[in-house]
């Protein structure tokens, strides 16, 4: 049985193996500094990526809160002052209904105010670019 001689241990211990050895070694080390370095860059953009997230579902919960309060109040406010006219009036229930409708129609335009899907009050042309409104 033949020892293992050499450094390899695979008994080839000749100058143009051992060039060739340092030639992979020299490859495998390019490669791992090489991976390295992709590995940090990723490590960093996923440390950004939950600092960004952390702060983005504290924002959500903001958001959502402050949608939620302007829909409320609006069927609030349509519900009293529909709740007072029938008392005055004495025309119960219809002014409760027809004011509870509209502050439905209020919240969900204060919604959508509030969200940035409505700007400006005014009739959209579907034909137009651009986004003003029309004006009467």
């Amino acid at each position: 049985m033949a020892k293992p001689s050499g450094p390899g241990g695979n008994g080839n211990s000749q100058p143009e193996n051992r060039a060739e050895n340092d030639h992979r070694d020299d490859e495998l080390e390019r490669r791992r500094q090489q991976l390295e370095a992709t590995l940090a860059t990723r490590r960093q953009t996923a440390r950004e990526g939950e600092k960004s997230t952390r702060s983005n579902g504290v924002t959500g919960y903001g958001q959502a809160l402050k949608l939620s309060s302007e829909f409320i109040a609006g069927i609030a406010v349509g519900v009293g002052l529909g709740w007072i006219i029938d008392r005055m009036a004495g025309t119960s229930p219809w002014g409760l209904i027809v004011f509870l409708l509209l502050g439905f129609g209020a919240g969900v335009l204060n919604v959508l105010r509030s969200a940035g899907m409505v700007t400006e009050a005014g009739i959209r042309s579907p034909d137009k670019t651009s986004d003003e409104p029309e004006k009467k």
